[in-house]
């Protein structure tokens, strides 16, 4: 699934506007944005089971999950709700993500939890605010979703270590910046900041391949 903004034309106007920026896109090629159709519960079931971990001991976990509450692939919101915790963290969630996961689905159950397409139709900023008004949820992840769930064009992950890495290498600065002073250089990258992010990860990705020879 293709966002929903020409990416391409959008590598070209950011390889016009930032020189350094420009080698990497040079390097990576095309941007190969892909979005996740998922619905707001899976997509922030997700997001919570992985935080803090790997990328195998999440997929583990989140396996886990599926397999004990979502038979026939869709969440069983009732059995999660009448689960002891111990059950929960048998599949491998921490307290916290036990809490997390227990308030999600209560919020699905009542009906107050926000559809993927009524997430569609909002502002960015209101996407923040309604999805970290759930237990667990803070702004990255709703900046995930926003990226690579609604294919919005503008989101800029200040505070996500890959991009501020990826900004040092392509900037050839010895230290990786804050978010706060990263917030204010991805300004230049406006509006296009998603692509300017993805590439930015990917800057990560050749310093690495580079280092291995």
């Amino acid at each position: 699934m293709s966002p929903p903004y020409d990416a391409v034309a959008a590598s070209h106007a950011l390889a016009a506007a930032d020189d350094r920026l420009a080698e990497t896109i040079a390097r990576v090629g095309p941007p190969r944005i892909v979005l996740r159709p998922d619905e707001t519960l899976p997509a922030l079931l997700r997001a919570i089971v992985s935080q803090q971990l790997s990328v195998k001991a999440a997929a583990t976990i989140h396996g886990r999950v599926l397999g004990a509450f979502a038979p026939g692939g869709t969440l069983d919101l009732d059995a999660i709700a009448g689960a002891p915790d111990d059950a929960l963290r048998a599949c491998g969630l921490s307290r916290a993500k036990t809490a997390a996961l227990r308030d999600l689905t209560s919020r699905q159950r009542a009906g107050t939890l926000p559809t993927r397409a009524e997430l569609a139709a909002m502002p960015d900023a209101d996407v923040v605010a309604a999805l970290t008004a759930v237990r667990g949820v803070g702004v990255w992840t709703a900046q995930m979703v926003l990226l690579f769930n609604l294919g919005r064009p503008d989101v800029w992950p200040a505070a996500d270590l890959g991009v501020q890495e990826g900004y040092r290498v392509v900037a050839g600065l010895e230290d990786r910046p804050s978010a706060r002073e990263l917030a204010g250089a991805g300004e230049a990258f406006a509006p296009w900041r998603s692509v300017a992010a993805w590439y930015l990860w990917r800057a990560v990705e050749v310093a690495r391949a580079e280092s291995r020879g």
